[in-house]
């Protein structure tokens, strides 16, 4: 990931995993990405954290999770909560998970790549998915980079997903700009063709 986000969040680890307990505005989303997945399905979740609230929803829905985050401290946490689900400290960009996985999740994790790793992650989760597999991510709102508070930010503009989707053999099922329910998050679910 780009900048010292693992340091910003090995700081904020415990602050960080309880705000997102109280908080669950991607459910609907959710729902929407574990729809067409059969039980039991293989997920990978990118940047998972503690594995709250995502995670804890997968589970307990019956699907099977593997876990990768840059923060020591979270993935301790997802461990002690969810002993029987796989959980890995690294950056996504250097990670070879094994396997090929029914739907991939990057919730609150993509944006903290470079523009240029964006493209580079897109390939690497395309090849994990099966096809007919789904990923569920969201980006800033508007294209570029920056700092937001400690932490690097970076999106493409919406027509650059669209066209690296293109080339990755992947179909966008539903985008939302800007979505108010997601505090104003811009929403992909995209799946993989053939």
């Amino acid at each position: 990931m780009a900048y010292p986000i693992a340091e910003h969040y090995e700081r904020t680890a415990d602050a960080f995993d309880r705000a997102r307990r109280e908080k669950f505005e991607e459910r609907p989303w959710l729902d929407r990405f574990l729809s067409p997945l059969p039980r039991g399905a293989r997920v990978l979740d990118l940047g998972c954290g503690a594995g709250e609230p995502v995670d804890r929803y997968l589970i307990d829905r019956g699907f099977e999770l593997t876990g990768i985050d840059v923060c020591e401290r979270m993935i301790a946490l997802a461990r002690t909560r969810f002993p029987r689900q796989r959980w890995f400290r690294a950056d996504m960009r250097r990670v070879g998970p094994d396997g090929k996985f029914h739907g991939v999740i990057a919730w609150d994790s993509f944006f903290h790549l470079h523009q240029s790793d964006q493209a580079d992650m897109l390939e690497r989760i395309a090849f994990w998915l099966e096809p007919g597999g789904a990923l569920l991510f969201n980006t800033e709102p508007a294209e570029g980079e920056r700092l937001h508070r400690e932490h690097y930010h970076a999106s493409l503009d919406p027509d650059g997903y669209r066209l690296l989707f293109e080339t990755l053999g992947l179909a966008e099922i539903a985008f939302a700009p800007k979505d108010a329910s997601c505090g104003g998050r811009d929403v992909w679910l995209v799946r993989k063709t053939g």
